[in-house]
């Protein structure tokens, strides 16, 4: 197979994650760990990074293999051999990229290079230049000048996308139109992860409902110590990510919860934590009889590695629409893969679809 060439906007954790797993399953290919091991003949091995954006000094000018282990990124190292991408980072636009409070963190916060800002005309040059079919948006939450941005160099350059942050691309009609127009495909938006919080609320929830007993009331508190989490302490740049991982969970459920009986959304960033997130999980509902059941419930991932496997998958999708000219929105790749995507479904619906749909467009490309 051809190789997936892709460039990233924001090197953090999530992209330290993905591109140390890259190697990490190049050499280990029949190591666990994959939600699919293949797609359509592609492997993760398959996936060539060509081009990083960045705006930390402590990133801009290294190659992409390099600056994923760059301060401010904390998440667990499980592949240090990573061979050099020849891909280097350049220096983005800031945009609303980077919180007031980040740029006073010190060596946990953003440190932005004096290096001036991309244009534009910049961007699409650099993603011409290297070729890119796929661009991932890491960006932090909130980031929504940045990230439209970012799109409208995406859709000149003529490169498809994974969105992996609560900015509604895929999911906003004018926005899918336009990448549709451009006969480009996008899966989006906000990237689950593989166990996390927000899968494990929606799969309580869906067996609650499975089982005859209601959910009248529940929470979902997160901690953690990485810059996501930091960066999320301005809870005016919360709003897209509260309601992105609000409405998963409603979504899953039979019956909707008035907001003040559902909270959903990070709680508290604890530097020690690093890219470690805690999710505080409780369900309260009747079952048989009006009777009262709790569930409560402790989660601890890996922030980051929790991500990256779905990216993966999200990726070489993305890269099967590109093989068969499919454009917009991929509708069921993002209802598996995203939060917030054009169309909610259940796991095990979109789950089954994600097979239906993989093995029709192969027969139809035979």
């Amino acid at each position: 197979m051809s190789p997936i060439r892709v460039a990233i906007i924001g090197i953090g954790n999530c992209a330290s994650s993905l591109v140390q797993g890259v190697s990490f399953y190049t050499q280990n290919p029949h190591a666990g760990g994959l939600i699919h091991p293949e797609i359509a003949g592609y492997l993760p091995s398959d996936v060539q990074f060509v081009l990083g954006i960045d705006v930390d000094e402590r990133k801009v000018g290294k190659d992409v293999a390099e600056a994923i282990f760059s301060p401010p990124n904390n998440t667990k190292v499980f592949q240090d051999d990573v061979p050099l991408t020849g891909a280097k980072v350049i220096r983005g636009c800031v945009l609303d990229g980077v919180a007031p409070h980040m740029v006073q963190g010190g060596e946990r916060g953003f440190q932005v290079s004096d290096q001036p800002d991309s244009t534009k005309d910049e961007i699409v040059a650099a993603l011409n230049a290297s070729q890119a079919e796929i661009l991932l948006n890491f960006l932090p939450v909130g980031s929504q000048q940045a990230t439209e941005f970012y799109m409208e160099c995406a859709l000149e350059a003529g490169v498809a996308v994974v969105n992996c942050i609560p900015v509604f691309i895929a999911s906003d009609a004018d926005w899918e139109a336009r990448f549709r127009a451009r006969r480009l495909p996008i899966v989006g938006d906000d990237i689950k992860a593989q166990v996390g919080a927000t899968i494990v609320h929606r799969t309580l929830s869906t067996l609650f409902a499975s089982r005859g007993v209601s959910v009248d009331r529940t929470y979902q508190l997160n901690t953690g110590g990485n810059t996501d989490f930091m960066n999320m302490l301005d809870r005016d740049r919360i709003s897209s990510k509260k309601e992105s991982k609000t409405e998963a969970v409603q979504a899953a459920m039979a019956r909707r919860l008035n907001d003040e009986n559902i909270q959903i959304g990070p709680s508290e960033y604890v530097p020690w934590q690093k890219d470690n997130k805690l999710c505080f999980l409780r369900l309260e509902g009747e079952q048989w009889g009006g009777v009262p059941v709790e569930v409560e419930l402790r989660l601890s991932v890996e922030d980051s590695p929790n991500a990256a496997a779905c990216v993966m998958d999200a990726i070489r999708f993305c890269r099967f629409a590109l093989d068969n000219g499919e454009s917009g929105a991929l509708t069921v790749p993002s209802a598996y893969y995203c939060k917030h995507p054009p169309q909610q479904m259940n796991e095990g619906t979109a789950g089954r679809l994600l097979d239906d749909y993989l093995l029709g467009q192969l027969k139809a490309a035979e």
